[in-house]
Formats: C-alpha cells, sequence, structure tokens
C-alpha cells in the first residue's frame, strides 16, 4: 500500500468511524427523522456538483431511472431504514455499544450471500465465523446491557440486516452504474421520503440547535457520508474493492476509541470480549472458500 492508499485509508477508516458519536451528540436535540432528514439534504447538496460534473454520471441516469425499483429497494435498506433507526437506538444505547453490534454486518452480510446463493459454501472457516460473530454479540447483549436497552438493541438489529441486504441489492441490479451516481440518487430519494415525514411528525426543531449540534450535523452530512462515497471511490481506485474490504474492521475501532475519549462511555471487560468476537467472527465470515477461487466480496457501501 502506497503513501497515497495508507492516508486515503487512514481518512475513511475516521470518516466511517466517527459518526456513531456525531449521531449521538446530534440526537440530543433533533428527532431522529429529523436527523436524518438534515443528513440525507445536506450530504446530497454537497455530492451533486461534484457527482455531475463526471461525464459517466450524468449518461447512467437515465438508465438508473429505468432500474428505480432497485433504487428505491436499495435506499431502503441502506438509508432510510437504517439511518432512522440508527438514530433512534443511539437515544438509548452508547455510541461505542452501538459501533459493536453494527460491526456483525459482515457476518449477515454473509448469510444473505448464502441465502441468496451469492457466494459458495461456508465451510469450517465460514461457519466458524459466524458463530463467533454471533457469540460476540450475545456477550455483549446478555453481559454489558439492561432490561431497558433490548428494544434499542432490537433496533439495531434491523440496521444491522438492511446493511446487509442492501449491498446484495446494489451487486445484483446496479452494479454496472457508476457508483457516484447511485450514491447521489440514493441521498435525494431518502431527502425527499424524509420531507413528509418530519412535516408530519416532529417537524424541524422550534428552536435553532446548538452549536455543537450543528458542527456535528456538519460533519456526519458532509465529512462522514458525502465526503466518505468520494474516499471510498479513490481508495478503491487505488488498492482495489477487495483490499478496501478491511476499512470495515477499522470503523468500529475508531467508534469505540472516540465514544470513550469523547462522550467518557465506559469500555467494559464485556465490551472488549463481544468486539474482539464480532471482528474475528466477521473476518472469518467473508473469507474461506470465495478467497480461495479468486472472487472479490461485494462492493463497499456506507454503514452509517
Amino acid at each position: 500500500m502506497n503513501r497515497r492508499a495508507a492516508l486515503l485509508f487512514a481518512a475513511l477508516g475516521l470518516a466511517w468511524g466517527i459518526p456513531y458519536l456525531l449521531i449521538k451528540v446530534a440526537g440530543e436535540e433533533l428527532a431522529p427523522s429529523t436527523l436524518v432528514l438534515f443528513r440525507t439534504a445536506l450530504a446530497a447538496l454537497v455530492l451533486a456538483p461534484i457527482a455531475l460534473s463526471r461525464k459517466d454520471v450524468r449518461a447512467s441516469l437515465p438508465t438508473l431511472a429505468r432500474r428505480w425499483p432497485a433504487l428505491v429497494a436499495y435506499t431502503g435498506f441502506e438509508i432510510v431504514g437504517p439511518w432512522l433507526f440508527l438514530a433512534r437506538a443511539e437515544q438509548d444505547l452508547d455510541s461505542s455499544t452501538t459501533a459493536v453490534v453494527i460491526s456483525a454486518v459482515p457476518v449477515v452480510g454473509a448469510l444473505v450471500a448464502l441465502a441468496t446463493r451469492r457466494a459458495e459454501h461456508l465451510g469450517r472457516t465460514g461457519w466458524t465465523g459466524l458463530a463467533l460473530g454471533t457469540a460476540g454479540v450475545a456477550t455483549l447483549v446478555g453481559f454489558d446491557l439492561g432490561p431497558g436497552q433490548f428494544g434499542a438493541v432490537a433496533e439495531l438489529a434491523v440496521v444491522v440486516v438492511g446493511y446487509a441486504i442492501g449491498p446484495a441489492v446494489l451487486v445484483r441490479h446496479l452494479a454496472d452504474l457508476p457508483g457516484p451516481s447511485v450514491v447521489l440518487a440514493s441521498l435525494v430519494l431518502a431527502a425527499l421520503v424524509y420531507v413528509p415525514v418530519v412535516a408530519l411528525g416532529p417537524g424541524l426543531p422550534a428552536e435553532p440547535p446548538s452549536g455543537r449540534v450543528v458542527a456535528s450535523l456538519a460533519v456526519l452530512a458532509v465529512v462522514c457520508t458525502a465526503g466518505a462515497f468520494l474516499l471510498l471511490f479513490a481508495l478503491v481506485g487505488e488498492i482495489g474493492p477487495v483490499r478496501a474490504t478491511a476499512i470495515v474492521y477499522v470503523n468500529p475501532v475508531v467508534a469505540v476509541v472516540a465514544g470513550a475519549v469523547v462522550l467518557g462511555e465506559r469500555i467494559t471487560v464485556t465490551t472488549l470480549a463481544g468486539f474482539a468476537l464480532v471482528l474475528v467472527g466477521s473476518s472469518l465470515a467473508t473469507r474461506g472458500p470465495r478467497e480461495r477461487s479468486g472472487r472479490a466480496p461485494e462492493r463497499l457501501t456506507v454503514e452509517v
């Protein structure tokens, strides 16, 4: 990995590791649906001029419009549902705990690929990974959470399943289109969905949010959403999609450290044990037969 690739990798790990912290801060004053609306709308505004300046993106828009059912499905599984439930769950859970649970996405993704016959048999290594990943989440839920937090964990389960299904929809129906066009269209569509949700629900804040919340929301939308996608495309161009998948194991590490340092969240032995089991399980579940056959894993997509 050359210096540029290493810098891109580090920047993307940070950009996808701190959203849990930022969502926690913004959620102190903003309703979950309002937070998602601001995040998607602002990110789309930032990304639009950059993406539309590319000829291949503009040329792909008619094809993308014809495939609107796949776009709607992808947006629903990857953004509309997960980002709402993620914000709701963080009202009751620490950002670091949320990150550990979400890090189980590769484990569930392996099951989705297996169920849809998009991957070869997992083999002993893959099944071991699934078992370890499941044990990690069970350890965290069983020993580190209170009874009043189980509802939030159920919300995170919806997020994990959505993040696992979204890439499968993308690979099957939209993989031949430029990434920026799919991302931009998804952000715009998600923002349009949340306009009536916010209007008929909590509405806009009665008073302007505090500077801390505004700053968190701005970084979340500009850096962790729009900027992160641009970093991802650049990283894949440098080292390819297979090696770039390693970023999914860096994000939760950043999230746990950020939650402890900035918010003073407690990191217990149980948290570390569950975290280790999930990461090792995710690594094992997403390699093995597929790596031996030389097939590339499914394309990375945003998870926060």
